[in-house]
């Protein structure tokens, strides 16, 4: 069954100018009208965006494959968001403050106080969970659902990337058992 998915993929773009309008039309073009598009950092291209999908990581390599046809030859899959992610992103999300995620069990951060997405998710659906002689925390998880749920398939994704079982270009996925020469042929 397909779900909808809210995430952020991030592209580098091959060396050269490259006109932040015609970055958005490429994104337009490939069908996303919705999408946010960040072309603040040099060299690098954000697109934001809702997609449907069976899982969060065929949905999110489907509209990265749609993206790169259209984005300039040589541009490359970086990274995939929500991946890391401070409390102050989930609050956001979440529509509470801050102060109010800290007050409850969450799992330890992972780097420089960067918490998996995917963990978070599961605690804070933990928490909602109705406990004897305990009030409900006073969230809704439902406005932050789809970004959440994203979480999971955006860090295998970037996994994949880091090891080099993704080829960044053509989202193919590299066979790294083969010999040389047969993945060249």
């Amino acid at each position: 069954m397909a779900e909808q998915f809210e995430f952020e993929v991030v592209f580098a773009l091959p060396e050269g100018d490259h006109d932040p309008f015609k970055l958005s039309d490429c994104v337009f073009e490939a069908g996303f009208e919705d999408a946010l598009v960040g072309t603040g950092i040099a060299g690098l291209v954000a697109v934001e965006l809702e997609a449907e999908g069976d899982d969060a990581e065929s949905a999110i390599l489907a509209v990265a494959a749609m993206l790169l046809k259209h984005f300039p030859a040589g541009t490359q899959l970086r990274e995939v968001r929500p991946d890391l992610v401070s409390l102050a992103d989930v609050a956001k999300k979440l529509h509470v403050k801050r102060q109010a995620l800290q007050q409850r069990e969450m799992p330890p951060p992972s780097q420089g106080g960067l918490y998996r997405v995917d963990e978070l998710a599961d605690s804070l659906e933990k928490a909602m969970a109705p406990k004897e002689g305990q009030r409900r925390p006073r969230f809704d998880l439902e406005p932050a659902s789809n970004w959440l749920r994203a979480g999971r398939g955006a860090r295998r994704i970037n996994a994949k990337l880091t090891i080099n079982a993704l080829d960044p270009f053509s989202l193919n996925m590299n066979h790294r058992d083969e010999p040389e020469e047969r993945r060249a042929g």
